[in-house]
């Protein structure tokens, strides 16, 4: 896995051992970027779930002014810290080795231009998460979440929230969800 643009790009990624995260393969990743390409330059983006930090990282390569790391595994942190050295990134990132809920509760002061997460498949906590995060009042009017998920994840709750699905792309094993404020 690796950088794939940016100030950064071409810089090689490590990733954490075991099967307890799913790093995004460079075309997913790709394909990602394309779609949000307008709203990177500046932004302040928050990675949760975030495995290697590769999302987060990349956004950070292509101009994002900051970004919001969160992973309860320690080896996660160790990866995310990492990978921030290796590409010189770290003087614009924040690093919580915690909880995602927790840390939306207790440490998210500000309401971030993207929102990506990317929780363990099949456990529907990308629900749990958006709930949480229209709660607290952190999905601003132009924010966009994005989840990475299974092909059976149901967003049916976003229409309570006042939110909708603009766009989806679907791959081979899962899909990227794009979800922002109705108009």
């Amino acid at each position: 896995m690796r950088v794939i643009a940016g100030t950064a790009r071409s810089i090689n990624l490590i990733t954490p051992k075991g099967l307890e995260t799913r790093p995004t393969v460079d075309k997913y990743k790709e394909t990602l970027f394309n779609c949000i390409q307008n709203y990177v330059g500046g932004a302040v983006f928050v990675d949760l779930f975030s495995g290697s930090g590769g999302i987060g990282i990349e956004a950070l390569s292509r101009g994002a002014s900051k970004c919001y790391f969160v992973d309860n595994s320690r080896e996660a942190y160790n990866c995310i810290t990492e990978n921030l050295k290796k590409t010189k990134l770290a003087d614009k990132a924040s690093v919580f080795r915690e909880e995602v809920n927790f840390f939306i509760k207790n440490h998210l002061k500000e309401v971030p231009d993207v929102i990506f997460l990317d929780p363990p498949f099949n456990k529907h906590l990308e629900n749990e998460v958006i709930i949480l995060l229209d709660e607290c009042g952190l999905i601003g009017e132009d924010t966009i979440v994005i989840t990475e998920c299974d092909f059976d994840a149901d967003f049916d709750f976003l229409d309570d929230l006042n939110l909708e699905i603009y766009k989806t792309k679907e791959y081979k094993n899962n899909k990227h969800v794009f979800i922002r404020r109705k108009e």
